[in-house]
């Protein structure tokens, strides 16, 4: 289940933490130990119990209900301590009991929270939950954001990607009229001939000659689990300014037990956005098998698995399925996260198995996206534009199972 750790609610002790969080852990619980100490809660269970007591404990409900932005952090809490399914119901539970529905109705109280990536993710999350007549409201603080992330992000991201585009049309035997004479003349420099005033070119820098057709296809593969909340708001936001570029086509899927593809709707983010739905189970398996479906030009195609890597089915034969993939000759990255929040949690194994086999797994922060985008455009080996940027891969820190 997600968000819960099996040590902590396995059998027999388990069980007892289980009852001492439903119960609130009053002396009336009935649950003290033989050392008339009770059950002792490890750091994870007694963020889960204050989760817990700030929406069910009525004497808190006025302090943190009156808050919206201690109901963002909550919402953020109980997706990371919860399963899904226990997620959804305190989450409808929380549109009465914390005032997360008069947040919601009320313009002037959205207005009052900063809009961020954090309560992007919160909104994202209460999807399916929100009223329908507060869902424009919700819509407005979510393009706002992603507005603002999108000017942040466009040109950097524009300029590698073309400009990497442009790197690997590049040739030393251009026609004429396709010479760079720029970067010619800085080539030949060492050939300058003072007598003559002039410069020898004995290599021509060039372009091949442009076509209008597609030069590269990016598929972002995403995980929608709530843990990956974060990494989605952003390859929303990437998705919309890569499908900007003509050379590029550029697709976005996304999964849990099911795959949907959201390329029709990669123009803009707040679309792709409230066509998630955070939480439920992980087939990365099928959603590689959807993916790899969809590559005609493997040697042209760059995958990106943006994941925990936490697979609910088969975790063999997702490793068979992306050793097809890179076997094609598409290029494939597993990023761990694509966010500003740090060190994720993920299955190392897994990541450890998919570096074996030629994906370099990692977390990504948003400001280096761009760049690594045109080192897999141009096809440079990624561990060592990794180990340039110092950013840590899987393999560096763990060895294959």
């Amino acid at each position: 289940m997600d968000g819960v750790e099996p040590s902590d609610l396995g059998a027999g002790r388990g069980r007892l933490v289980r009852w001492r969080l439903v119960l609130g852990g009053d002396e009336a619980d009935g649950l003290a130990g033989t050392d008339g100490q009770g059950v002792t809660l490890s750091d994870t269970d007694q963020r889960r119990d204050a989760a817990l007591d700030a929406l069910y404990d009525g004497d808190r409900k006025a302090g943190l209900g009156s808050s919206a932005p201690r109901v963002s952090r909550w919402l953020g809490d109980i997706r990371t301590y919860f399963p899904s399914s226990v997620v959804q119901v305190m989450q409808g539970d929380a549109m009465d009991r914390l005032g997360l529905r008069q947040m919601l109705l009320e313009p002037e109280m959205m207005r009052a929270v900063q809009p961020d990536v954090g309560l992007v993710s919160t909104l994202i999350g209460l999807g399916r939950v929100i009223p329908e007549h507060s869902r424009e409201t919700a819509r407005a603080v979510v393009r706002r954001v992603t507005d603002e992330l999108e000017e942040r992000l466009r040109q950097r991201t524009v300029q590698a990607v073309t400009g990497a585009l442009d790197r690997s049309a590049r040739t030393r035997r251009p026609r004429w009229r396709d010479v760079d004479w720029r970067r010619t003349v800085a080539a030949n420099l060492k050939h300058y001939l003072p007598e003559h005033r002039t410069i020898v070119p004995e290599r021509l820098v060039g372009y091949a000659r442009r076509s209008t057709q597609v030069e590269r296809q990016i598929i972002l593969c995403i995980d929608q689990s709530g843990s990956m909340a974060e990494s989605i708001v952003y390859s929303s936001v990437f998705g919309a300014v890569l499908a900007s570029i003509r050379s590029v086509e550029t697709r976005m899927v996304v999964f849990d037990t099911e795959v949907v593809d959201l390329t029709d709707e990669i123009d803009d983010p707040v679309d792709v956005l409230f066509g998630v739905q955070l939480g439920g189970g992980t087939d990365i398996n099928r959603a590689l098998a959807y993916c790899q479906g969809r590559i005609t030009q493997p040697t042209d195609t760059v995958l990106v698995l943006i994941s925990d890597l936490y697979e609910g089915g088969i975790a063999e034969e997702m490793i068979r399925r992306a050793r097809s993939v890179v076997d094609s000759g598409a290029t494939m990255i597993a990023l761990l996260a694509l966010s500003d929040s740090g060190q994720p949690s993920f299955d190392s194994d897994h990541a450890a198995a998919l570096a074996a086999i030629g994906v370099p797994s990692f977390a990504c922060t948003p400001d280096l996206f761009p760049d690594l985008m045109a080192a897999a455009i141009e096809r440079r080996d990624i561990g060592e534009w990794a180990a340039s940027n110092d950013v840590v891969t899987t393999h560096e820190t763990a060895a294959p199972s």
